[in-house]
């Protein structure tokens, strides 16, 4: 395995309310020296929750996406704010997004996307036993839930509204992780 290339030199080129961009010198083993551009996600990284209401029925949000600019069906998610671990964080999106808590929650794993220009973490986490409650969020208007059954997955997949990669990776590790366990 080849050695980490040495950091030289980092700067913040940008910054606005949901980004900041950071520049960063490296040089590599070889001698190359590059520049490389990065965002910055949250320091406390994110939650992407997969709420089982039974263990084939996934609730899933459609809630529009302004990077796509059109409403998208996926999973719950959102940022771990300070001071709450990422189980404290799901149950809280949970309720303000879905309407449920969660009596047992199970972090699958963390994954990042496009780790080359992104240092961002979501947490998978799995959501059982589920109980009615609501919390206020942060959304501008009502996210309409859409229960979907795990055993239906391909079907989901033909959606042209269910493009999310976290989600479907999520729901693929739920439905594996769910078959697998004893009944």
């Amino acid at each position: 395995m080849a050695k980490p290339p040495r950091l030289l030199q980092s700067k913040i080129v940008a910054k606005s309310r949901l980004f900041t961009i950071e520049q960063m010198d490296l040089r590599f083993s070889n001698g190359v020296e590059v520049q490389y551009e990065r965002l910055l996600g949250s320091a406390n990284g994110a939650v992407l929750i997969i709420p089982m209401r039974d263990d084939d029925t996934v609730l899933l949000i459609r809630e529009y996406a302004a990077g796509v600019q059109r409403y998208e069906l996926a999973l719950p998610k959102g940022r771990i704010e300070d001071g709450e671990s990422a189980l404290q964080a799901a149950n809280r999106e949970m309720m303000e997004e879905v309407g449920y808590g969660a009596r047992k929650l199970t972090l699958l794993r963390s994954l990042t996307t496009s780790p080359s220009y992104l240092n961002h973490a979501t947490h998978i986490v799995l959501a059982q036993q589920l109980y009615p409650k609501k919390l206020e969020g942060d959304e501008p208007e009502e996210i309409e839930v859409v229960p979907w059954c795990l055993s239906e997955l391909d079907t989901l997949l033909l959606q042209d509204e269910c493009s999310e990669a976290r989600s479907i990776a999520a729901l693929f590790m739920a439905r594996e992780l769910l078959q697998k366990a004893p009944s």
